[in-house]
């Protein structure tokens, strides 16, 4: 699969009539992309909106009520109008479908045909096939991204570089794919969702990712013996998961689907989904497999929630905030006793580190932190877990080979042992500095990522981490509450705007330029979402609108 020189950018409906409710496409068509982009799939996506697109709406203003209210003192805590739920030992979740029974080990990556090919032939269990923070939404990832799919779905994917490498489906037996659309918050603007009333607006990226995705796959994937199977990232609360649950029992209906055909896992990555863990699972109770424990974007929404609550709720440096910290560890035990208490998988994190094949140190480095993560996954009772690399691959799995033997999980082990309280998951304490080298890490970490992100990339290696959008997010909003709460380093330095500036110029000016690099976008876009006096909730949200969209 290739694609081509944008052609002059054209508009298309879901339907011939300008009445009614409809999907415009403004964004340029490259080859192959009216393959996905159909009449059908648009009527598809059509009804999605205009049945749950304000919805949608109503949610994303109960998060940016329920911010409010953590930031000017009120605390998350377990909620008591939905007690009986969590108190009722009678229910269950669906659990695992075809090809889901065993995850001890899930590659993520984006879905560009490369990368693509590569996760087939990974040798994991499963592929997240990641539409979400492991890309740079441009329109030829987000369209292209469902070209890889549905090749390699129908097991028709082959790729050249532009060097001439071609990369082809090998593997015998190739990972159950589970696909992540874009978090409710983000928007598809080279779609337009025009209403019955003749209001439009920017298309939800979750519903576009989510429908195209469905409507093309859902059936061959039943077909071919697995299912449409989803992560769903960024939740806040079980009404959220409650529409995501709404909207997969009407595809189903419309698909002709039997009812509990699609399955999810849903992220655990915010603070107020932790609290609500119990009746996620229950109003998805007929279409979720379990959950995950999206540990760096949990880091970055602790941050964003308690960024001007005072010093007592600063984080040190990036590298000291661990999966053994008080609140991570909480967060994590919970997680695996909610799962297993209902029937539902628990899947790790992933761990940063990777390896690099000219580099035997580095490897082995990134092998023993990898090894040392996975293993305790496994001993905590988590059921599999993710690593970003295939190199990776048998270093996690012999892990979980170690605690499963042959058996595809451990649902089975019931950590009645844990008892989790709001507190804990709220303690923050580490007792570690802010250094001077972790204030220069996460601007440079933050330059180099936003710069590749801008042109198109959204999974980065840098300094032997992968980085994506997560973990961008926690190094510009480490910089925003220092800078904000009044910090200084342990060497003694205020942590300013003026004197992260300065680090900024430096780092700018260290780095290897190249012809079409985007530095000095990533630098205004750092300045604005790491120094600005507001407090952007998401940075992709500003950079897509202005780098992204096309003209």
């Amino acid at each position: 699969m290739t694609t081509t020189q944008a052609a002059p950018q054209q508009s298309q409906t879901a339907t011939p009539s300008a009445f009614g409710p409809r999907i415009e496409v403004t964004g340029r068509p490259f080859s192959r992309s009216e393959e996905i982009l159909t009449a059908e799939a648009l009527t598809f996506l059509t009804q999605l909106h205009d049945r749950f697109a304000s919805t949608r709406h109503e949610r994303l203003a109960d998060r940016q009520r329920r911010r409010y209210e953590i930031g000017n003192g009120r605390d998350p805590k377990f909620r008591e109008d939905t007690r009986q739920i969590r108190e009722d030992a009678n229910w269950q979740v669906a659990g695992a479908g075809p090809g889901l029974e065993d995850r001890r080990v899930e590659i993520t990556g984006p879905t560009d045909p490369k990368m693509t090919v590569n996760a087939m032939n990974s040798g994991a269990r499963v592929w997240l096939a990641d539409q979400e923070d492991a890309t740079s939404p441009t329109w030829a990832n987000v369209i292209g991204g469902q070209l890889s799919l549905f090749d390699a779905i129908r097991e028709q994917l082959e790729y050249t570089s532009p060097e001439g490498k071609e990369y082809r489906v090998t593997a015998e037996h190739t990972p159950t794919i589970v696909m992540r659309p874009r978090g409710w918050h983000l928007v598809e603007k080279h779609m337009r969702f025009v209403d019955s009333q003749g209001q439009s607006g920017a298309a939800s990226g979750s519903l576009v990712d989510f429908g195209l995705y469905a409507f093309h796959n859902a059936r061959e994937l039943v077909a071919r013996g697995r299912g449409p199977y989803f992560y769903i990232a960024k939740l806040e609360s079980s009404e959220e998961a409650k529409l995501w649950d709404d909207i997969f029992t009407f595809t189903e209906q419309e698909l002709g689907l039997p009812h509990g055909t699609i399955r999810a896992t849903v992220l655990i990555e915010t603070l107020p989904a932790a609290f609500e863990m119990e009746e996620i699972l229950y109003v998805m109770r007929d279409h979720i497999a379990g959950l995950n424990a999206g540990r760096w974007d949990y880091i970055f929404s602790i941050i964003k929630n308690y960024r001007g609550r005072g010093a007592r709720f600063v984080l040190p440096d990036r590298s000291e905030v661990t999966m053994t910290v008080p609140f991570m560890r909480a967060y994590t035990e919970l997680l695996v006793k909610t799962c297993h208490k209902r029937g539902a998988h628990a899947i790790g994190g992933m761990s940063a580190f990777i390896p690099n094949r000219r580099d035997a140190e580095v490897t082995a480095r990134a092998e023993e932190k990898v090894r040392a993560d996975k293993q305790r996954e496994a001993g905590d009772g988590f059921d599999g877990t993710w690593v970003a690399h295939p190199d990776l691959i048998s270093v996690a799995q012999a892990e979980f080979d170690a605690v499963l033997g042959d058996r595809p999980n451990q649902v089975d082990r019931q950590r009645d042992d844990v008892e989790v309280t709001a507190a804990q998951l709220l303690d923050v304490h580490i007792g570690r500095d802010i250094t001077e080298a972790g204030v220069r890490e996460n601007v440079s970490i933050g330059l180099r990522y936003i710069e590749a992100w801008l042109r198109g990339n959204g999974a980065v290696a840098i300094d032997n981490l992968m980085e994506d959008a997560a973990t961008a997010e926690i190094s510009r909003s480490q910089i925003w509450q220092w800078i904000h709460q009044d910090q200084s380093t342990a060497e003694g330095t205020r942590i300013t705007r003026e004197w992260v500036g300065e680090l900024m110029r430096e780092a700018i000016a260290g780095f290897a330029r190249f012809a079409g690099d985007r530095y000095d976008d990533a630098a205004e876009l750092f300045a604005d979402v790491a120094l600005g006096d507001d407090f952007p909730t998401f940075l992709t949200v500003p950079a897509y609108s202005r780098y992204l969209v096309d003209a």
